[in-house]
């Protein structure tokens, strides 16, 4: 049985095509394989990962970065504001003791995991801000940074950014987005899989510019002597360390496959841990006959029990108290956490095989949009019992999964009987050359 082309089919109001072979204008192939394409680009060269020693855990946790990239693009996007954000606060905090040498190549490559410190037991890594105290402590010298690995030089030659593959990308993606905002102007529609592949131009274009400078594919982290310190500095060192999920010594669940899927955790999040186990220590003391051995027993019982309870919990999404509180960055971060949503309402008049199809899509769109602005409401969300309040903050993300989920089935079913119109073309993009 011959298939249509796209200069055959007819575009009554009735008539739903298949599969339409190619033509001088569109055919389902063709269409198919540039909306891949395109969401490939937007997805695999955006992603930055940390540094992973290990061969396996590297391909695995960039791999893992594609598929949260591929369904939760806003939430990458929003990783990606947050790194920024950590770098820009060191850049900040070491101005005055590198007389403001430290750049954000630096501060991305140290956030990245690269920056680590030999032990008997193996490697450790140096937090931002236990780099940061080092200085502060005069423990190091940012003279010696060549030393440390930390040159510009030496960074950017362990960066594997391709400028090509940048090049390619923003190509096809000015391309497609181009070819979209034609159609809609000689009011032709688009299929259900560009609009989805146009979602996610937005959020590779954001997240693109927060990594910008970020190196990209780093295969050996700089490790290093930690300089002599005492006791108490090497105690107070340590104990600055946001995890040790990332360390190398072969304990507990160090190196572990689970990791690939892991955030890489920022300093809020340990300031915040320690801001808590402060506030306890600061409680009054129900015996006021304790004496001072008892105090202290008292205090690091405490401080045990509430490390070990922070320990525990299962957190879902922890927003940066500076960005989350931040009266005009914090909306703009929520408006792009919408878009992806937003922009599949682009085929909200796009013909669907059935009415419940079609109302299923719009549905599902709706939902992700007010799921996604709902979970970021919430500046920390962990899996617990609880309120109301908690209910809403981890039903909120399911909702999401699930509408996501939804429109993908919508995409992939909508190619049985399609809007003829989505094949048709303006006279204009029949001399364009196209990149697949």
């Amino acid at each position: 049985m011959t298939r249509p082309s796209s200069s055959e089919i007819d575009d009554s109001t009735d008539t739903f095509v298949g599969w339409v072979d190619e033509s001088p204008g569109r055919g389902t192939l063709g269409l198919i394989v540039t909306c891949l394409f395109t969401i490939f680009l937007c997805t695999w060269v955006v992603i930055h990962p940390r540094v992973c020693k290990r061969s396996l855990l590297r391909v695995l946790h960039k791999i893992a970065l594609f598929l949260k990239c591929l369904f939760a693009p806003e939430f990458i996007a929003v990783e990606g504001l947050q790194e920024w954000k950590q770098a820009q606060k060191m850049v900040r905090d070491c101005s005055g003791l590198t007389g403001e040498s430290l750049k954000l190549v630096h501060a991305f490559y140290i956030g990245m995991l690269a920056l680590r410190y030999r032990t008997t037991r193996g490697e450790k890594v140096i937090w931002p801000n236990q780099y940061t105290w080092l200085l502060r402590e005069g423990l190091i010298q940012w003279e010696d940074h060549r030393q440390w690995g930390l040159s510009e030089e030496i960074i950017r030659d362990k960066s594997n950014a391709d400028g090509t593959a940048k090049l390619l990308a923003l190509v096809q993606v000015s391309w497609f987005a181009a070819q979209s905002i034609m159609r809609q102007a000689h009011a032709l529609p688009l299929a259900q899989l560009e609009s989805m592949t146009l979602s996610y131009i937005p959020l590779f274009a954001i997240t693109y510019l927060f990594w910008w400078v970020k190196p990209k594919d780093v295969l050996t982290p700089s490790i290093v002597d930690l300089p002599n310190m005492s006791e108490e500095q090497l105690s107070i060192f340590e104990s600055m360390a946001v995890s040790n999920v990332f360390d190398n010594e072969g304990i507990g669940r160090q190196d572990s496959l689970w990791s690939i899927w892991y955030l890489t955790p920022r300093v809020f999040e340990k300031e915040a841990e320690d801001r808590a186990a402060h506030e306890a220590q600061q409680k009054p003391c129900q015996d006021d006959e304790e004496g001072p051995t008892q105090q202290i027993e008292r205090a690091a019982n405490l401080n045990a029990r509430v490390s070990s309870h922070l320990a525990k919990q299962t957190v879902v999404a922890h927003w940066d108290p500076d960005l989350y509180r931040s009266k005009f960055l914090w909306p703009v971060t929520c408006i792009f956490g919408a878009s992806f949503g937003a922009l599949h309402l682009v085929s909200w008049d796009t013909r669907f095989p059935t009415l419940v199809e079609s109302w299923l899509w719009r549905t599902a769109a709706l939902a992700s949009v007010m799921s996604i602005l709902i979970f970021m409401q919430f500046e920390k969300v962990v899996l617990k019992r609880g309120g109301l309040m908690t209910i809403i903050s981890l039903v909120s993300p399911l909702v999401y999964l699930l509408s996501r989920i939804i429109m993908i089935g919508g995409v992939v079913a909508a190619f049985r009987a399609s809007d003829p119109a989505i094949y048709k073309t303006y006279v204009v993009s029949t001399y364009w050359v196209h990149i697949m």
